[in-house]
C-alpha cells in the first residue's frame, strides 16, 4: 500500500512538472519522453516543439527518475549549459537554418568521450576528476554541427569494465550503481549500461556508446532498446577513452532503428587522428534503404552451433523462434548453420597490453587531473576505492602487463582475420546476406573480434519482465543492409516494450 502511494505521488509530481516545463505541448507532453528523434525533428519543423521545450521536459524526468523514485543512476552529470545551446538553436530555425533532422535534438554521451565544455570525461573514475578535456571527441564535433544538443554524460563501467571485472556491470565510483528500468534487481549488462538505461528510461532519444567486445549489444539487450555496434573504423576513435584501437569504437544506443540510421548519418567522417577511418565509405545515407519490405528476398543465415574449441549447440528460446518466423513471414529464407568458433589464444592479453601502451597516450592528452599514469591511477583507487571491497584487479593485471603495443597488435590481426574468415565462409558458402542470433554470446563475440557491423533489438518480453532480443551482423562496411533488415523485421514485429520501473 505504502508503494503505491508513494507511485501515486510521484505520478502526481510528474505531471506537475510536465505542467510547469512544457505548456506549449497541446496535451503530447507525456508522450515527448519516448518520442523518435525522427518524430521531435518533424515536430519541430512544424512549430509544434522548441528544442527548449524537449531540453526543459527531459531535464525534469532525469530529476524525477534518476536520482529520486527508481533511482536509475543512468546519468552522470548534465551539461549546464544545454538551455543555452537549445536557445541558440531554436533561433537559427527561425531564421531558417536547419542543419539537418539532428537539430535541437538532445543526445547523452558515454562518459569516456572527451567534451570541451564545463562537463568531465572521466570514465566513470573519481581519479579522472579534474579539468575538462581540451577538446571534443571527434564524433562530438560531428554530433554538435549536425546541431545535436549534448544534454549530459552517462555512467558507464568504471574504465569500460576493466577496473576489475568481478564489478557490477553499470557501477562506477563516480556514477554509483546504474539499474534496469524494466526489473530495477535484474542486470543492466554492458560498459555502455547507462546509455542503454537512459535511452530506454526516456532520458533522451539518442545516446553514445562504445564498445571494445559486447558494451554496447548486451546493454541494448538487456535495456531493450537498438544498439548498433558499426564496422571498425567507419566512427572515429579520437577522444575516446580507450582500452585499445585496435578493438575499440564508438556506436549508438537508441529506441528506433530509424534514428540509428539518422546518427550514422551525422557521426561518419574520415579523422585524420585515427588511421582506421581513411578506408571507410564516405557521404553514405543510411536511411536510404530504410524500407517495411527490406527483408523479403533476403537469405539470412542463423547458427545453430559453434564448433571449435570454445562451441557449443544453441537452444532457439520462443522468442527468437517467433522472430525468426517473422522474417519468413517478410519473405526472408532462413537457412540454419554450424558456424566456426576460432581459437581466442591471447586475446585478453592483446587486450591488456594495447590499454597499458595506449593510454598513457590519452593522459597525455589531458591536464588538471589527479592522475596522469596507469600506476598513478592504481594508487588513487587504493585510498579512494568508492565502494568498501571494490578491488581493481584488471588495472593491476594490465599494468604488470610485458605485452609489447607491436606483439598485441600481432595478436589481434591474427584473431581478426581468423573471426572474419569465419563469418565470411559462411556468407560465401551459403550465399547469405546477413547472419541473425539471439544474445548468444558466440555471435556477438565473433562480431566483435572480426570488427564487423552488428545490430541488436527487441524481440520480446520474458514472464519475469525482461526484454529479449535479435541480433543481425554481417561482413565489413554491410551496415547500410544490416540497418534496413533490421528497420524492416521492427516494423513488423514492433517489440519496443516501454519500461514499467518496477
Amino acid at each position: 500500500m505504502k508503494y503505491r502511494i508513494k507511485q501515486r505521488a510521484n505520478l502526481l509530481a510528474r505531471a506537475i512538472v510536465i505542467a510547469l516545463v512544457a505548456p506549449n505541448i497541446a496535451g503530447a507532453a507525456d508522450a515527448l519522453e519516448y518520442t523518435s528523434a525522427s518524430e521531435l525533428s518533424r515536430m519541430m519543423t512544424s512549430n509544434e516543439l522548441t528544442a527548449v521545450t524537449l531540453v526543459e521536459h527531459l531535464t525534469a524526468r532525469i530529476a524525477m527518475l534518476d536520482k529520486q523514485g527508481p533511482s536509475l543512476n543512468a546519468i552522470i552529470e548534465l551539461n549546464p549549459d544545454a538551455i543555452e545551446i537549445a536557445t541558440a538553436l531554436d533561433r537559427e530555425r527561425a531564421s531558417g537554418q536547419i542543419r539537418g533532422p539532428l537539430h535541437g535534438i538532445p543526445v547523452l554521451l558515454k562518459d569516456n568521450v572527451d567534451t570541451a565544455d564545463k562537463m568531465q570525461t572521466s570514465a566513470g573514475s573519481l581519479a579522472m576528476v579534474g579539468q575538462s578535456a581540451a577538446k571534443d571527441a571527434f564524433i562530438v564535433k560531428q554530433l554538435r554541427a549536425a546541431g545535436a544538443i549534448v544534454l549530459g554524460k552517462t555512467n558507464m563501467s568504471e574504465w569500460a569494465n576493466v577496473r576489475d571485472m568481478t564489478l557490477p556491470h553499470g557501477w562506477s565510483g563516480r556514477g554509483g550503481q546504474s539499474k534496469n528500468p524494466h526489473v530495477l534487481s535484474a542486470g543492466v549488462c554492458g560498459s555502455s549500461a547507462g546509455s542503454a538505461v537512459a535511452v530506454a528510461a526516456g532520458f533522451a532519444p539518442l545516446t553514445i556508446g562504445t564498445e571494445t567486445n559486447g558494451s554496447i549489444t548486451c546493454p541494448a539487450t538487456a535495456n531493450g532498446v537498438v544498439g548498433v555496434k558499426p564496422t571498425l573504423g567507419l566512427f572515429s576513435r579520437s577522444g575516446v577513452v580507450p582500452i585499445t584501437r585496435l578493438q575499440d569504437t564508438p556506436g549508438t544506443l537508441t529506441r528506433t532503428v530509424m534514428d540509428a540510421a539518422l546518427m550514422f548519418n551525422a557521426l561518419q567522417g574520415v579523422d585524420v587522428a585515427d588511421a582506421a577511418t581513411t578506408d571507410a565509405p564516405a557521404g553514405i545515407d543510411y536511411t536510404a534503404l530504410l524500407a517495411r519490405d527490406a527483408l523479403n528476398g533476403k537469405r539470412i543465415g542463423y547458427p545453430v552451433a559453434y564448433a571449435g574449441t570454445y562451441g557449443v549447440p544453441l537452444t532457439p528460446s520462443f522468442e527468437f523462434l517467433m522472430a525468426m518466423a517473422n522474417m519468413q513471414e517478410q519473405g526472408a529464407t532462413l537457412v540454419p548453420l554450424t558456424i566456426r568458433m576460432p581459437d581466442m589464444d591471447g586475446y585478453f592479453d592483446a587486450l591488456m597490453g594495447g590499454m597499458k601502451h595506449e593510454l598513457p597516450e590519452y593522459f597525455a592528452s589531458r591536464t588538471g587531473l589527479p592522475v596522469q599514469s596507469l600506476q598513478s591511477l592504481i594508487e588513487f583507487n587504493r585510498i579512494n576505492p568508492g565502494h568498501e571491497g571494490y578491488g581493481q584487479a584488471m588495472l593491476e593485471a594490465i599494468e604488470a602487463s610485458t605485452t609489447t603495443a607491436q606483439e598485441a597488435a600481432a595478436i589481434i590481426e591474427t584473431l581478426r582475420a581468423n573471426f572474419k574468415e569465419a563469418i565470411d565462409e559462411q556468407l560465401r558458402e551459403h550465399n547469405l546476406d546477413a547472419l541473425v542470433s539471439e544474445d548468444d554470446g558466440y555471435s556477438q563475440f565473433s562480431a566483435a573480434v572480426a570488427g564487423y557491423p552488428a545490430i541488436t533489438l527487441p524481440s520480446g518480453m520474458r514472464a519475469d519482465g525482461m526484454p529479449t532480443s535479435v541480433f543481425f551482423f554481417g561482413t565489413r562496411w554491410s551496415d547500410p543492409q544490416l540497418l534496413a533488415m533490421a528497420y524492416s523485421y521492427e516494423q513488423e514485429s514492433a517489440e519496443l516494450k516501454h519500461p514499467a520501473f518496477k
